[in-house]
C-alpha cells in the first residue's frame, strides 16, 4: 500500500526521459513546471465542480431510490436487480457505450432526436466541452447510483419500525419523520457513502477517458486524467500532478470527516 505512494513522490523529484531513463535529480522543478501550466487551474476548477456535482446528485438520487426500494410494491425485487446492472458492468465499457450512443454520425441519440424533429441536424455532443461535461456528469451519476443506493438501503433497513410507529402516534408529518428520525439514524451509512463517493469521483478515470479522453486538449480533463496526459511529455511532471492529486484527496476527506464530526455520537 505504501510503496507505490513513496515511489510516486520520489518520481516527482526526478528528471526522467519519455523512454523511462532517469536523467538525474530535478528538485522542485517538476512542481514549478506543473503550476505554471496554463491548463492547471482550469483543470483543478473543473475537478472540484465535477466532484461536488456528481457526489451531490448521486447522494440525492440514491436517497430517493433507497426510500423507494425500502417500501413494499409489486416488482420491487425486479427493480432492485435492475439497479445492479450499472454496478456489475465495467465502468469503462459503460462509458464507451454512452460514447457510441452520443456519436455524431451513428449515435442512437442523434438519430432519435432528428427523427422526432427535436434537432435539425446531428450534434457532436462530446466534441464540445459545453455539452460534453453535462453528459459526463450524467454517466458518472449513472454508474455511482447502485453502490450508494444499496448502502443507504442497508442503513434504512436497520431503523426499527417501532420508532416510526411512535412518531406516527406523536402526530409527526412524513417530512418531520424523515428529517428528525430517518436522516439522523441513516447518518453512518450516509457518511460512508459520501466519503467513498468523494474519493471515487475525484479520482475517476474511466468515465472521462472512455468518453472524451479529457479533450479537446484538456478541456474536460480532471486532475487524474491530466496526470495521465502529462505522462506523454514529462513523467516527472505527471508524478508531481499525482502527488498533488493524492494530497488534495487526503485533505478533502480529512476536512469532510472533521466537519461532519465522524466520531461524534448523538
Amino acid at each position: 500500500m505504501l510503496w507505490p505512494v513513496v515511489e510516486m513522490v520520489r518520481t516527482s523529484f526526478l528528471r526522467i526521459s519519455t523512454s523511462g531513463f532517469v536523467r538525474g535529480w530535478a528538485g522542485f522543478d517538476k512542481y514549478t513546471k506543473l503550476f505554471d501550466q496554463a491548463d492547471f487551474l482550469p483543470v483543478l476548477g473543473w475537478t472540484v465542480l465535477w466532484t461536488s456535482t456528481v457526489v451531490t446528485l448521486t447522494i440525492v438520487g440514491s436517497l430517493a431510490l433507497a426510500q423507494l426500494f425500502n417500501q413494499q410494491f409489486p416488482g420491487r425485487r425486479l427493480t432492485r436487480w435492475a439497479l445492479i446492472a450499472p454496478w456489475a458492468a465495467s465502468v469503462l465499457m459503460t462509458s464507451i457505450g454512452f460514447k457510441w450512443m452520443l456519436d455524431r454520425t451513428a449515435g442512437v441519440l442523434n438519430t432519435a432526436m432528428v427523427d422526432l424533429g427535436l434537432i435539425d441536424a446531428p450534434k457532436d455532443w462530446l466534441g464540445d466541452p459545453a455539452t460534453a461535461k453535462p453528459w459526463m456528469v450524467l454517466i458518472a451519476v449513472f454508474v455511482s447510483l447502485p453502490f450508494t443506493t444499496y448502502t443507504l438501503l442497508a442503513g434504512l433497513q436497520t431503523v426499527p419500525g417501532e420508532v416510526y410507529e411512535a412518531a406516527k402516534v406523536d402526530g409527526t408529518t412524513p417530512w418531520q419523520t424523515y428529517r428528525l428520525i430517518t436522516l439522523p439514524l441513516l447518518r453512518p451509512a450516509l457518511m460512508v457513502s459520501l466519503v467513498i463517493n468523494l474519493i471515487n469521483v475525484f479520482n475517476s478515470f474511466p468515465v472521462i477517458w472512455g468518453t472524451t479522453q479529457g479533450g479537446p486538449d484538456s478541456a474536460t480533463a480532471t486532475t487524474t486524467v491530466f496526470a495521465f496526459q502529462l505522462m506523454n511529455t514529462d513523467i516527472g511532471e505527471s508524478a508531481a500532478m499525482s502527488v498533488v492529486n493524492f494530497g488534495l484527496v487526503v485533505v478533502m476527506v480529512v476536512a469532510f470527516l472533521k466537519v461532519s464530526r465522524w466520531n461524534e455520537e448523538n
